[in-house]
């Protein structure tokens, strides 16, 4: 971050994720850490951004008819705060995240939210791409189990591990919300 305006970026942080459909998931202790995350945003006023995944398919607990679809208490937007609703895995596709971000000149996003395989990851290498600089905090990121196309179970930490891995480095900073804390004190 070293001095760069940064942003806190909340990815699909809604109830319908606390569904059975979605099998094991891992980091138990993620809302709590997006609640003391975006806690600490909010109390140096910093900008936090939140993004809503709206699914078109109606037996979806994320479909607009599910009440899934609504934020979980943890990342619940305050007023003021920008809500990007979308319909595919990256938060910038469909959506004025970008040019928002830019408009509010954000050089750094730290990134929370579900599931760090899907829509986390998509966002983390798409905002790299376009030149953000990108955090991921581990702990405060939920994976769930997953089936190969071979029909192989993947255990929810072996996923999170794998992607994690795979963004740090490249497309991101991977991190704990212990670490976080302090660097968001440390800026202006």
């Amino acid at each position: 971050m070293n001095g760069k305006n940064t942003g806190l970026l909340i990815v699909d942080v809604q109830a319908g994720f606390n569904s059975s459909q979605w099998g094991v998931r891992d980091t138990p202790e993620a809302e709590k850490n997006i609640a003391s995350i975006l806690k600490v945003f909010r109390q140096k006023g910093k900008p936090v951004y939140h993004v809503q995944h709206l699914s078109k398919n109606p037996k979806s607990p994320l479909h607009p008819s599910q009440s899934g679809v609504d934020f979980m208490e943890c990342a619940r937007p305050h007023p003021g705060e920008r809500i990007f609703q979308k319909h595919v895995n990256s938060s910038f596709i469909g959506t004025q995240l970008e040019e928002i971000l830019r408009k509010d000149k954000i050089q750094a996003l730290i990134i929370v939210g579900i599931a760090v395989d899907h829509c986390v990851s998509t966002t983390a290498r798409m905002g790299a791409n376009l030149g953000f600089e990108i955090f991921v905090v581990a702990d405060a990121t939920v994976a769930y189990e997953r089936k190969s196309f071979e029909g192989q179970l993947f255990s929810c930490e072996l996923v999170h591990a794998i992607t994690l891995a795979s963004l740090h480095g490249e497309f991101a900073t991977v991190l704990t919300t212990k670490h976080l804390i302090p660097m968001i004190g440390e800026q202006s």
